[in-house]
C-alpha cells in the first residue's frame, strides 16, 4: 500500500477487488467481458423483437413461429452490440495535493479513478483518461485489464505531483467533449474549486452524451475546521489563521465549503450526478453512483 502522499501502481491494482462487490457486469455475446448491448436496432446477435416482414428484409431472419400464428410474414430484429466508452477526466489543480486525514486528496483521486477503471472493465467498457494539458494526449480507449493498466499508470504520474503544464478542468472538459459519443460514461475527478470555475452552462452539453459523474475530492479539515488558530507552512513562510474569529471562519467557508455546496446544488439539475469523496473515506464508497446505466 502507499503512504497516502503519492499513489502507487501496486495500490491501484489491488483496488480491482473493490469493484467485485458491485452488480454483475452486462452479458454480451462474449460472456461477462462482452460488449454492452445498445438499444439501437440492428443486425446483431441478440434478439430484440419481431415485426411484419417488409420488402427488402433478409429472408433468413423470418420469424416462422409468429408467421404461422398470425398468418402474416414477420421478421426478427436483433439488438446491436457495441462497447461503451468510460472516460476518466482528471483535474490536476495544485489544491488537490493536500490532505490531513489518511491520504492526500490527489491520492484519493487516483484511487477513485482506479476503482472506476476496474468497474468499467467488469462492464466490458473501453476505458480512456485525460487531463487538462496542451502537450500530453489522452490515454486512448482500450478494453480489458490492459486498458485499465494504461489508465492506472497515467493516474500515478498525474497525481504524484502537480503537472507543470496543468491547463485546468475547463480545458480537460473541452478535450472530453471531443471524445464522448452517445452512450458514453464520464467520471470527473475534481477539486470543488475547479468545478466552480467551470460555467454551469457547460455541463448539460456533456451530459447529453450519456452518464456524467463528478467526484468532488475533499478533506475533513476543509469541511469542518477547528475554531482555533491554525498554522500553515508554505515553501517561503509560515501563516496562521485564527478560525475562532467569525470573519476568518466565514472567509474559510467561502473558499472551501461554498464551492462544494454549489456543485451539489447546481449540477444534478443539469444531468450530472455528484458525490463528495473525502480523503478519509473508502475509495469505493461512491460506487453506487456508478451503478445506474444509460446506454444510448
Amino acid at each position: 500500500m502507499g503512504d497516502g502522499i503519492v499513489p502507487t501502481l501496486a495500490e491501484l491494482v489491488t483496488l480491482r477487488a473493490a469493484a467485485q462487490g458491485r452488480r454483475p457486469p452486462r452479458r454480451g455475446r462474449h460472456g461477462v467481458s462482452g460488449q454492452a448491448p445498445s438499444p439501437l436496432r440492428g443486425r446483431g446477435m441478440e434478439y430484440a423483437e419481431s415485426r411484419e416482414y417488409a420488402i427488402g428484409d433478409d429472408a433468413r431472419h423470418i420469424d416462422w413461429r409468429l408467421t404461422a400464428r398470425s398468418g402474416k410474414p414477420h421478421t426478427k430484429l436483433f439488438q446491436a452490440e457495441r462497447e461503451r466508452l468510460t472516460l476518466l477526466v482528471a483535474d490536476t489543480a495544485p489544491a488537490l495535493y493536500f490532505g490531513t486525514r489518511v491520504r492526500f486528496k490527489s491520492v484519493q483521486a487516483a484511487r477513485a479513478g482506479a476503482v472506476a477503471a476496474w468497474a468499467a472493465v467488469r462492464d466490458g467498457d473501453r476505458i480512456a483518461a485525460l487531463r487538462g494539458s496542451t502537450s500530453e494526449p489522452p490515454v486512448p480507449p482500450a478494453a480489458g485489464p490492459r486498458g485499465a493498466l494504461r489508465v492506472l499508470d497515467a493516474l500515478v504520474r498525474w497525481y504524484s505531483q502537480p503537472p507543470a503544464d496543468d491547463g485546468g478542468l475547463a480545458l480537460a472538459l473541452d478535450h472530453a467533449g471531443r471524445l464522448l459519443r452517445p452512450g458514453s460514461r464520464m467520471v470527473v475527478l475534481a477539486d470543488a474549486a475547479s468545478v466552480a470555475a467551470v460555467p454551469a452552462s457547460r455541463w448539460p452539453a456533456l451530459s447529453m452524451h450519456g452518464e456524467v459523474i463528478v467526484l468532488l475530492l475533499g478533506d475533513p479539515l476543509e469541511r469542518d475546521p477547528p475554531r482555533a488558530p491554525l498554522p500553515f507552512a508554505t515553501p517561503t513562510h509560515r501563516v496562521e489563521l485564527d478560525l475562532g474569529v467569525a470573519a476568518q471562519r466565514q472567509r474559510w467557508r467561502q473558499e472551501f465549503v461554498a464551492p462544494v455546496d454549489a456543485a451539489l446544488a447546481t449540477l444534478p439539475p443539469r444531468g450530472v450526478r455528484v458525490h463528495l469523496l473525502s480523503s478519509d473515506a473508502p475509495s469505493e464508497s461512491w460506487l453506487p453512483s456508478f451503478a445506474v446505466s444509460r446506454v444510448a
